[in-house]
């Protein structure tokens, strides 16, 4: 029978009544590098998702090497079948981004190893979503992959509420999107962190394009090698020490203080046009608009990119392979403004359809 779930493992690691962290178990197997990973981030040691003073996030998720990490964090007070355990978080490894999904997954695993402290009643469920896409307990409710439609739920986000917090200037944000920047995103509380990262690939729906979020970094060697990997993504880092790595990002997001700062290095990509001030001009105006809808919003930031990108076609002539591509020595001919012939060109750039 085919799979019909992006589920690739299932772990716990426990944290025992004498402060000891264990990974108690796996299936099928995850990598040490994994290992490694999660359990700098699942915060046993102090708290999973410690953000400020007592305020504790129990659920959270990052991205690693094209896998998608979901950690769900229990206390354990007194469970007959634990007798041992403080605290366990579950790890869900997968394909694809979806937390409302794999938060409502987690959440059934781990009441089912509560109760009775055995994982092969967990995995019997975790194999059931695996090979049927739905498990059901009688305790804990029903999960049903197919609830979970990654569309809807991508464009069910507070878009607006990002333009309502950077005003004018979100112009940036959305412009080192739609050249495929990268944006590194500072915030302590992990939460407020989680959100706002979620929320931006959302700007370019023509994409759809949630694999560029790594939402949840720390400054550790390994993690700093992947991104210096990539071309383009959006960071989210609880170490306000991010700030200063300049080569790690062309724009930095300062969340808590409100406050955006471009790299040295990529100060002529952010050179701004009479077209950038006409898009931020028309988000704001949206932004303030209360009848209108996180997800009709989206609509209208997408509406407007696309009547971006249908401008830049025009541009287009044909190579010697009969495609449509912008070459820089015609877009030159047209002797636009240097802003925003450089605009174009990194557009061309980001759309896959320039060539010198």
């Amino acid at each position: 029978m085919a799979c019909l779930s992006e589920l690739v493992s299932a772990s716990i690691i426990e944290k025992d009544t004498n402060n000891d962290i264990l990974w108690a178990w796996s299936y099928p197997s995850i990598s040490s590098e994994s290992k490694t990973l999660i359990v700098n981030k699942c915060g046993l040691k102090n708290g999973l998702g410690l953000s400020h003073g007592h305020h504790l996030v129990s659920f959270c998720y990052c991205h690693h090497h094209r896998s998608w990490f979901y950690l769900h964090l229990t206390d354990v007070f007194e469970l007959p079948n634990l007798p041992r355990v403080k605290q366990f978080v579950l790890v869900l490894q997968t394909q694809d981004f979806n937390p409302e999904k794999y938060e409502n997954l987690s959440q059934i695993l781990s009441k089912t190893y509560s109760k009775t402290g055995n994982p092969a009643d967990m995995l019997r469920l975790y194999l059931s979503v695996l090979v049927k896409g739905v498990c059901s307990t009688e305790d804990n409710g029903t999960f049903s992959v197919k609830q979970f439609d990654r569309v809807p739920l991508y464009s069910c986000v507070a878009a607006k509420d990002v333009v309502k917090t950077f005003g004018l200037e979100t112009i940036l944000i959305y412009t080192a999107l739609l050249l495929k920047k990268r944006i590194v995103v500072y915030h302590h509380r992990l939460d407020t962190l989680l959100w706002f990262v979620r929320v931006l690939p959302a700007f370019m729906w023509h994409r759809q394009d949630w694999n560029v979020v790594y939402p949840y970094m720390q400054l550790t060697n390994l993690e700093i090698s992947e991104l210096l990997s990539l071309p383009t993504y959006i960071a989210g880092f609880r170490d306000a020490a991010v700030e200063g790595r300049t080569e790690l990002y062309d724009l930095f997001v300062n969340l808590p203080a409100i406050e955006i700062t471009i790299a040295p290095h990529s100060k002529d990509i952010f050179a701004m046009t009479k077209t950038h001030k006409e898009i931020a001009v028309f988000m704001t105006r949206q932004a303030e608009n209360s009848d209108l809808s996180d997800k009709s919003f989206i609509k209208e930031i997408s509406n407007k990119t696309n009547e971006l990108l249908k401008s830049l076609k025009t541009l287009t002539v044909q190579n010697e392979f009969a495609q449509d591509v912008i070459k820089l020595q015609v877009l030159k001919e047209n002797k636009f403004a240097p802003a925003l012939e450089n605009f174009l060109w990194n557009l061309a750039i980001a759309e896959n359809c320039s060539e010198v």
